[in-house]
């Protein structure tokens, strides 16, 4: 049984990483939308087709522009660090009830 909890301690790490690295690129995102960046430059594309339709849904789905600034980056950086925190811990107590 040592092996599924090992599994899923290393499937948690690996979800901490990539969630970590998603929240960097939505800041990167929101930090760039204050600048003119070149819409040609395949790291501006990066992060705009990575990140947009996740931020396309949180627009659609609940209003958080007020005043012409959009909220919904901060909206996703929450639910990152609640994924975080929430699945994480839940996954790492599971693993450890294993071994």
């Amino acid at each position: 049984m040592f092996i599924i909890g090992n599994f899923l301690k290393a499937l948690a790490i690996v979800l901490n990483y990539v969630l970590t690295f998603y929240m960097w690129i939505i800041i990167a995102r929101a930090v760039l939308s204050w600048v003119n960046p070149d819409p040609y430059n395949p790291i501006v594309r990066f992060i705009h087709n990575v990140t947009e339709p996740v931020l396309y849904r949180i627009r659609t789905r609940i209003p958080v522009n007020f005043g012409g600034i959009d909220f919904s980056p901060i909206v996703v950086i929450l639910a990152v660090v609640f994924l975080q925190h929430f699945m994480i811990t839940s996954l790492i107590r599971l693993s450890a009830s294993f071994m």
